[in-house]
């Protein structure tokens, strides 16, 4: 009898206790779920992902911070800067974005990164992917990183206005940074010695990009001048019909005293950076070449990449200054600003 009134009270504490173990293997899950995802966070698609926004202008963002914040980085977010930071901040008094150079060295996304890490800078602006040894050096001081994608950039090879060449395509690119081509006249061109420009490969994201993606992370040639900024490269350009300078599209394009030049993938199946017809030098700056944007967005044009703002997550106002600037260009009013400054909109 007293086993019989025993067995609901043993099935009863056994239904308790199962479900006490399970609530509590769940929640051990969530939370080092949690932790990890914070600590180990990875050039992933999942970590280059759009954050969810469904606001259509600035004052409908929420959770933007009051404060005084340190940005840099790419010096091919300069459009950015000049064109919609000065809106946001019109929209948001308070929070203001306080832009910084490094110490030592050149502005870039590299730069930038770097001085994120060592408490610098509250946010940075890339135009390139967060390397595997940034992540590790965030892992090692006790926070992650994250990179948000805002929109997408074309990248402009110029040349000297009065080069008779029609375009290149990228193995002869490659060919003439790494130092295989030295003279026009083996891509069709005059008799002229090619002076390829460029900024070091530390100096900014652009750089990395370039060597990554077009040379294959070959070195460049010896034949390789060094210039400090666009601005310098222009400059010389103009001065030398054999000269050659890649950089952003936004920046080369529009040029008076330099002209962008059409790339294809391979062979002569070109795509121009412009909208056709090419404005000439002498009808500028009464008039501009405008940028393609079109093949920009389709990825006709071979040489495009992502600008991205990289968060720093540590839980601090860092990461909410990060996280409200990126939802702050991903509404509808930032992605019409940003295609504005000659950038693809991203949504």
């Amino acid at each position: 009898m007293s086993q019989k009134s025993e067995a609901p009270a043993l099935i009863l504490a056994f239904l308790v206790t199962t479900g006490l173990i399970a609530g509590g293997i769940w929640w051990l899950t969530q939370i080092v779920g949690m932790n990890l995802s914070g600590l180990f966070t990875s050039d992933s698609p999942s970590n280059r992902s759009a954050p969810t926004n469904q606001a259509q202008t600035f004052s409908q963002v929420t959770g933007v911070p009051d404060g005084v914040f340190n940005y840099g980085g790419s010096t091919s977010w300069a459009p950015i800067r000049r064109d919609v930071d000065v809106v946001i901040q019109s929209s948001f008094p308070k929070f203001t974005l306080r832009y910084v150079d490094p110490i030592t060295g050149t502005p870039g996304s590299g730069a930038g990164i770097r001085m994120l890490l060592d408490g610098q800078l509250g946010l940075s602006q890339a135009s390139r992917p967060v390397k595997t040894e940034e992540f590790q050096a965030a892992q090692q001081r006790g926070f992650a990183l994250k990179q948000i994608p805002i929109a997408i950039e074309g990248i402009a090879i110029a040349v000297h206005p009065n080069l008779p060449v029609a375009g290149l395509n990228l193995n002869q690119l490659r060919d003439i940074y790494t130092g295989k081509l030295t003279n026009w006249n083996q891509v069709g061109g005059p008799n002229l010695t090619i002076t390829p420009y460029s900024r070091r490969v530390q100096d900014g994201g652009t750089v990395e990009f370039f060597v990554e993606n077009i040379l294959g992370n070959r070195g460049f040639g010896a034949n390789v001048q060094s210039v400090y900024s666009t601005t310098d490269a222009l400059r010389k350009l103009s001065n030398n019909p054999g000269g050659i300078y890649y950089g952003s599209a936004p920046e080369i394009v529009p040029q008076c005293t330099i002209k962008s030049i059409a790339i294809a993938r391979e062979g002569n199946a070109f795509v121009t950076p412009y909208q056709e017809p090419l404005v000439p030098p002498a009808d500028c700056p009464a008039q501009r070449n405008q940028l393609n944007m079109e093949a920009f967005r389709s990825g006709n044009y071979p040489i495009t990449r992502q600008l991205t703002v990289v968060i720093k997550q540590n839980g601090q106002s860092e990461q909410r200054a990060g996280e409200a600037y990126a939802n702050l260009l991903l509404t509808e009013q930032g992605q019409e600003l940003i295609d504005k400054t000659g950038f693809v909109r991203i949504r």
